[in-house]
């Protein structure tokens, strides 16, 4: 079901992007290995696409939401892993694991269009 909208994930998509680039700060993993930098790259990966993506919070309205939820549902799939795929589970996972559920979660129930297409479109 297919109930936040498109609106309030781009929110969370700039709020989310910076907290991963934040994540190894805030939560005691920042040490230089795969561990720090791969939610960093994510995160301002997230960043970028989400100012290309054709929805409210878009700049260069020019990716269509639907494939941005398929970024976000392959990035929190691959964050999730991480910590069991580069082997660093040992030394962290929760952050990892935490931020990639919810965003394959977000990916899952967010909408495929804004629902003020027309008056976004006037603006």
């Amino acid at each position: 079901m297919r109930f936040m909208s498109t609106f309030l994930h781009g929110i969370g998509d700039y709020v989310g992007g910076i907290v991963l680039i934040l994540a190894p700060y805030l939560f005691g993993f920042a040490t230089g290995g795969i561990a720090q930098w791969l939610p960093m790259i994510l995160g301002a990966a997230v960043i970028v696409y989400s100012l290309f993506t054709d929805f409210e919070l878009g700049v260069v309205r020019v990716i269509p939401m639907r494939l941005h939820l398929i970024f976000d549902g392959i990035g929190g799939l691959f964050l999730a892993a991480s910590p069991w795929l580069f082997g660093f589970s040992t030394e962290v996972f929760l952050p990892h694991l935490i931020f990639g559920i919810l965003e394959i979660g977000a990916s899952l129930t967010t909408q495929t269009q804004p629902r003020t297409r027309s008056a976004d479109q006037s603006g």
